[in-house]
């Protein structure tokens, strides 16, 4: 578990990170959304102890991470840009990082290069970004550490590839207990990936929550009542975040237990009345739209 407590980091007069406390628990893929400048590759940087926090404290695993290398010895972090050398191929990645991570699975390594079409002994200078940023998770996977770090590590990728790496991720997962924690500034792009969200804004939290418990406890219904009907009184029993209505059609988005809710609805008799599942995108939309936040203009 990597336990975050009122961390900040300032860059002379800019304050990168204000006062940030998250608790991210193992075995799941977590999300750290947020605009160019909202904190996240700071905060990463600092869990990963390339930054060492100015106040508050970091654990992984109830280590310090800053300057500490049994914490380190946790986790791989992959930068926004990499660094590889001049002439380096896949295969002398291999030797160098077997050299550092005792558990590096090098057998893993190449079978994971030959799934994703990746020549071993390919310069790695002549790699496009996405074949570079493949190379970067390829590793990471094998070094055998208990979590990844991924800093904009799937900006670009095309969704069938963020499927093969989901793919890899859950299955260590399953067999380690790994917990992958990506930044990313576009929600699109990792929405069909992570099982926990943060949203970062101007180094603050906005929102942190389970995924599936944000999907179970929203709801988008449609719905249609005879003209008698006190739409007033129905509604007034429902947590109810957001109204819209065309003649006699309303569209609500509604906090609450799903069978609740239908039952609340169903109760007044409706002409018409269907639920439908809402994309994260638009999960987020509601939920910061309460705090008084437009997500569109954050990161979509």
């Amino acid at each position: 578990m990597i336990e975050i407590t009122h961390v900040s980091k300032n860059f002379d007069d800019i304050k990168a990170v204000d006062d940030i406390s998250l608790t991210l628990k193992e075995n799941s893929i977590i999300g750290l959304i947020g605009t160019n400048g909202a904190g996240k590759s700071t905060l990463l940087r600092m869990v990963s102890g390339v930054y060492e926090a100015d106040t508050g404290e970091i654990l992984i695993d109830g280590l310090p991470v800053y300057d500490n290398p049994q914490a380190k010895e946790l986790f791989f972090y992959i930068s926004d840009d990499p660094y590889y050398p001049a002439n380096g191929t896949p295969a002398d990645m291999q030797k160098y990082y077997s050299g550092i991570y005792p558990a590096f699975d090098s057998d893993n390594f190449y079978e994971l290069l030959a799934q994703f079409g990746l020549d071993k002994k390919r310069r790695i200078k002549t790699f496009s970004k996405g074949m570079k940023k493949q190379l970067s998770v390829i590793t990471a996977v094998c070094s055998g550490t208990k979590y990844i770090f991924c800093d904009e590590t799937f900006d670009g990728l095309d969704p069938v590839m963020r499927q093969a790496v989901k793919a890899i991720f859950a299955r260590e997962m399953d067999r380690r207990g790994l917990t992958p924690i990506i930044a990313s500034h576009n929600l699109r792009e990792i929405e069909d990936i992570c099982d926990y969200v943060g949203l970062l804004h101007k180094g603050g939290v906005l929102l942190s929550k389970d995924i599936e418990e944000m999907k179970t406890n929203l709801h988008k219904v449609q719905c249609a009542f005879a003209p008698e009907t006190d739409i007033n009184r129905v509604l007034s029993v429902l947590d109810l975040l957001k109204i819209e209505n065309r003649g006699s059609l309303y569209t609500l988005t509604i906090r609450g237990h799903y069978d609740d809710t239908r039952a609340v609805l169903e109760a007044a008799n409706p002409l018409f009345l269907e639920m439908l599942p809402l994309s994260l995108e638009e999960i987020f939309i509601s939920e910061t739209e309460v705090a008084g936040y437009d997500i569109k203009s954050l990161i979509l």
